[in-house]
């Protein structure tokens, strides 16, 4: 079948000889934006007979593996998903890398979670869109090509999950969506993106130094439960501790103050809750900025693992992940340093 269908493809770009030629990147579908028209969703082998520029940068095989809104993706997806793309990577070693197309609301969860759990150095690139394919100045297809053309670049490898839109490659760890409909909408903040897709060339000026594809879920058959509770002016912790007695939370990420604590009766919360063995991780609502340890120079040793500058959604994805290898408070905290 898979002989088949790049056969086919091959005949609808009208150059078998010199696609042979082109690198092999493996297109894995999910859904979103991307493949959505007014009158319906596209399938993604569609998307890309659609968009000409693809048969002179690269041969592609689609598959979809789900079709989901991103909204509504859910863990045993993601599990589901990293299987697959490992999967590809250890039974097909012609595949230079891997694209998944998205939706937009949870593609940087799911890139950092993919960043995580998959095993190859060989890129593993998602797009997504904010307009529909046939709708007017979609930004569809450009992401669509620009994914595949970094995917393909020899200087891709070794850098973990990408996000590439807009003309931007962003890092997994990195990167969020900050802005609900305009296309600009991605941006990795204070840290910068990591080069840029111009219609000649791709160009890297960085790399990211933290670990990529430490945890290993091939036989894992669900995730610990870990919730996130945001801090507000007067907030008590009365979501704190619903969390883990009625929601039976395995790990908690507290979405604090930008100066890296909740109010005076979340952290009390926090403190009970801890005591029953329960990791809580502490973050920054703001988006910016890294999160640790001030209040030992004052003498108060705080009994939290801290996120550094992880947004409060991907610091639940890695305390997720490492909860299956460890409950203890410092060798979780290392994790943390080292992701």
């Amino acid at each position: 079948m898979r002989l088949i269908a790049l056969l086919a493809f091959a005949c609808l770009t009208g150059a078998p000889h010199a696609q042979d030629k082109l690198p092999l990147i493996k297109i894995v579908a999910t859904g979103g934006t991307i493949a959505n028209t007014p009158s319906g969703r596209l399938r993604a082998g569609d998307v890309a007979e659609a968009i000409p520029q693809l048969k002179k940068v690269a041969r592609l095989e689609v598959e979809e593996v789900m079709r989901v809104g991103s909204s509504a993706i859910t863990l045993e997806q993601w599990l589901t998903l990293a299987r697959r793309i490992n999967e590809i990577f250890a039974r097909e070693p012609e595949v230079k890398g891997v694209v998944v197309t998205h939706g937009s609301n949870t593609v940087e969860e799911t890139a950092y979670f993919l960043s995580l759990t998959v095993k190859s150095d060989k890129p593993v690139v998602l797009t997504a869109a904010q307009r529909q394919f046939t709708t007017l100045s979609s930004d569809s297809p450009k992401n669509f090509l620009q994914a595949v053309r970094v995917a393909a670049a020899d200087e891709a490898r070794g850098k973990g999950a990408l996000v590439v839109t807009n003309d931007v490659i962003n890092a997994a760890r990195d990167v969020s969506k900050n802005i609900s409909y305009r296309v600009e909408t991605y941006s990795s903040r204070d840290i910068g993106a990591l080069g840029f897709v111009d219609d000649d060339r791709v160009t890297f000026y960085r790399a990211p130094t933290k670990a990529t594809g430490g945890f290993d879920i091939a036989r894992l058959q669900k995730l610990p439960r870990v919730d996130i509770v945001y801090t507000y002016a007067d907030a008590d912790g009365a979501l704190i501790e619903a969390a883990v007695a009625q929601a039976k939370a395995e790990g908690l990420v507290i979405a604090g103050f930008p100066t890296g604590s909740g109010t005076p009766a979340m952290d009390e919360a926090v403190k009970r809750v801890i005591a029953k063995g329960v990791p809580v991780v502490m973050t920054n609502r703001g988006g910016m900025g890294r999160v640790t340890e001030t209040a030992a120079r004052a003498g108060e040793k705080r009994p939290l693992i801290y996120g550094d500058n992880l947004t409060p959604q991907k610091a639940r994805i890695l305390l997720m992940l490492a909860l299956t290898k460890t409950r203890d408070p410092p060798e979780l905290q290392k994790i943390f340093e080292t992701y």
